[in-house]
């Protein structure tokens, strides 16, 4: 008996996101004195898949042939090697929400996603998870033998734990009807759904122009930055920086919003940030009433004193 778990990988380097969800693994694998076995797929170089064991990984089984956009055969390959484990956990990424319906169905196991609390008891699971666009907190059980988790990114803590394990790699090909046409990667840039602070505006800065005291903002505090639907639609910012309920859904442990109002649908995809900070002219705009913390005034006057603020702080 096993806990496994899918341990995806961003051109061949693991992200925190991954780690926790080891994490996870290995604090319910410890409840049984049982093992954690970790499927990665895509190639990756050995010293990346040996960072695993790092956190709890006793087995890491890798398939360097088999490219993760192909959500079938992952699927297929997760649950043929989690046959002997009770529990498949996954972290709450695009790629895991397509591969871990697939691998509940194929295993006729429950599946319960966006958790946010850990497993208690192993003879009857029960969990907390996000709901209603993270408005809302319920409290689910699985019902069946096997179950498939998938944790909501930065709700868990990465904690090194390490073990001794044991790499096997698997020359498996599988036939795919995708191929990749081209790639359009954000070098050198925090991902937003592994960034811990994240530094958005909206409309309120009038203009693209004005986007550099935001990046330099985000500079200061080692922030990814996002903005708001508006904002991308009309061209001021890529689409990949778009949060709310209709673009990325982020939990942070610190978003900064810049000139954001506050529209429920962009609230609906921020609301799980641990603080939110809340900058606008309008003492009427809805964002302050879910904010932490508010600042009543003109961005363009603010955020310089922060930066001006930051850098101090920084260079001491």
């Amino acid at each position: 008996m096993s806990i496994t778990v899918y341990t995806e990988n961003w051109e061949g380097k693991f992200r925190k996101s991954t780690f926790e969800a080891v994490c996870y693994a290995r604090k319910i694998a410890d409840m049984s004195n049982i093992e954690v076995k970790a499927i990665s797929v895509g190639e990756i170089d050995e010293n990346e898949l040996k960072k695993l064991s790092n956190f709890g990984a006793n087995t890491i089984v890798s398939y360097p042939k088999i490219k993760k956009n192909n959500e079938k055969g992952v699927a297929t390959i997760i649950k043929n090697e989690s046959e002997n484990s009770s529990i498949i956990i996954f972290s709450n990424t695009f790629n895991a929400k397509s591969i871990a319906p697939r691998v509940s169905v194929k295993l006729n196991a429950g599946l319960i996603t966006n958790v946010i609390s850990e497993i208690k008891n192993l003879e009857k699971i029960s969990v907390k998870r996000q709901s209603f666009s993270s408005k809302a907190i319920e409290s689910v059980s699985l019902k069946s033998n096997c179950g498939v988790i998938t944790i909501s990114p930065n709700a868990f803590n990465v904690i090194e734990n390490v073990v001794s394990s044991n790499i096997e790699v698997k020359a498996d090909e599988l036939d795919s009807n995708i191929s990749i046409t081209g790639k359009d990667v954000n070098k050198g840039k925090i991902s937003l759904s592994e960034a811990e602070v994240v530094v958005s505006a909206g409309r309120g800065l009038k203009g693209p122009e004005n986007w550099n005291m935001i990046e330099e903002l985000a500079d200061c505090l080692g922030a990814a930055t996002a903005c708001s639907k508006p904002v991308s639609d009309i061209g001021w910012r890529p689409h990949s920086e778009h949060v709310g309920q209709t673009g990325k859904a982020i939990a942070p442990n610190l978003y900064i919003a810049i000139g954001i109002s506050g529209a429920i649908q962009h609230l609906a995809g921020v609301n799980s940030s641990k603080i939110m900070v809340a900058i606008n002219t309008d003492p009427e705009a809805p964002f302050f009433k879910a904010a932490d913390y508010g600042i009543i005034g003109d961005a363009f006057n603010v955020v310089p004193k922060l930066i001006d603020e930051l850098k101090k702080i920084n260079n001491n």
